[in-house]
């Protein structure tokens, strides 16, 4: 009996995480076989180069429904999202929902399928920054409680769950995002000229992204942020800030250097190519933090906190804050080096999309047969 499996996706990092796992359901699990997969698209970023970028470069399936929710306030957002979902979910009957992260899509695909009693299985579950005030950790923290299958990226998040007494049902698999990141790797020969067209040679820039609402909606945060990039480009080093919507919303553009060059948001491709021939990554970023690490880039955390503190235990990022001589120290001391050997962290070198879907087959498997017959 083939598994009904619906993946809920709205946020540039949920597009980048699906996609090993949609590639592998084609490759091995698909019918006539035994996964079929449909996706349902939120609307939560629906810029072009955050959206739709990532479906043509990556070969993601198109969405079965694109619910177009769009901005909004937290709770607005979240809400809009559950009203929409729940029609949606019970047209599909999903045997699982597979969410992915913690954003607002996170935690909508969540409790939708929670309320309708539809198992939920987690990708990148057990992270937590012990920051109550972000809500990516209210997001991350009630979806892993109603969760029935939790795949932990490392061995403290598995940790986290006990400590939280979540137990049963938690599988230590690595992180997906490593397999995105080797296939974005093997598509990118061509974005070399992206570095030539903004004037770039590998090794001799650093790249800046602030995106949370923790540093975006507090102007005093946001303004020593800017101040922080500022000073490393005042170092002599060009910085390339690729400013996401809500940031340049928010923020005072004289406060950069001109040594700060802002462009729009990028792909993921050309994204990956700017990171890897960096010289720095000064973020605020949980994906980029880990893809920085994998790609042998530096990273300054512009957060009070960290997800991947393996990262930092390692020597290869560094928290900074919202500080504006903690940014610009931190950037000096990473670009000086040297930096210690990078042991692999995530479960680099497995195919953790396969392991996911293996786990859901041997979990789900016998009781979707059983309803078959």
């Amino acid at each position: 009996m083939t598994l009904r499996l619906v993946t809920v996706v709205g946020a540039r990092p949920e597009f980048v995480q699906v996609g090993p796992i949609a590639r592998s359901i084609r490759a091995t699990y698909a019918p006539p076989g035994a996964i079929e997969h449909a996706m349902v698209h939120t609307g939560q970023h629906y810029d072009e180069n955050m959206s739709q970028a990532f479906f043509d470069q990556l070969g993601l399936p198109d969405p079965v429904s694109h619910l177009g929710v769009g901005p909004g306030s937290q709770g607005a957002q979240t809400g809009e999202m559950l009203g929409r979902l729940d029609p949606v979910l019970q047209a599909l009957a999903p045997d699982v929902v597979m969410v992915f992260g913690d954003t607002n899509s996170t935690l909508a695909g969540a409790l939708a399928a929670a309320k309708l009693k539809i198992p939920l299985a987690h990708v990148e579950s057990g992270l937590r920054s012990f920051n109550s005030a972000m809500p990516e950790e209210i997001n991350r923290k009630v979806t892993d409680h109603v969760a029935s299958i939790l795949f932990c990226p490392s061995e403290t998040a598995v940790s986290n769950l006990a400590a939280e007494g979540v137990t049963k049902g938690v599988h230590l698999t690595g992180d997906v995002m490593y397999e995105s990141l080797l296939h974005a790797l093997s598509l990118g020969a061509g974005q070399t000229s992206m570095l030539a067209r903004l004037g770039l040679a590998p090794g001799e820039y650093a790249v800046a992204t602030t995106h949370r609402a923790e540093n975006t909606d507090a102007p005093d945060r946001l303004g020593q942020i800017l101040l922080g990039i500022s000073d490393v480009a005042r170092q002599g080093v060009s910085v390339i800030f690729p400013v996401h919507p809500r940031t340049r919303a928010r923020m005072e553009a004289h406060l950069l250097d001109a040594g700060v060059v802002m462009i729009d948001p990028l792909p993921h491709l050309e994204t990956v190519t700017l990171v890897q021939s960096a010289a720095l990554l000064l973020t605020d970023s949980g994906g980029l933090q880990k893809e920085a690490y994998w790609l042998d880039t530096p990273c300054v955390t512009m957060r009070d906190e960290t997800e991947w503190v393996e990262t930092v235990d390692n020597g290869w990022n560094v928290l900074a804050g919202a500080d504006r001589r903690r940014i610009s120290k931190g950037a000096m001391r990473m670009m000086a080096g040297p930096l210690p050997e990078r042991p692999p962290l995530y479960g680099e070198g497995t195919r953790v999309s396969s392991a996911i879907l293996d786990r859901l087959l041997q979990t789900l498997g016998a009781s979707t047969d059983a309803e078959a017959s």
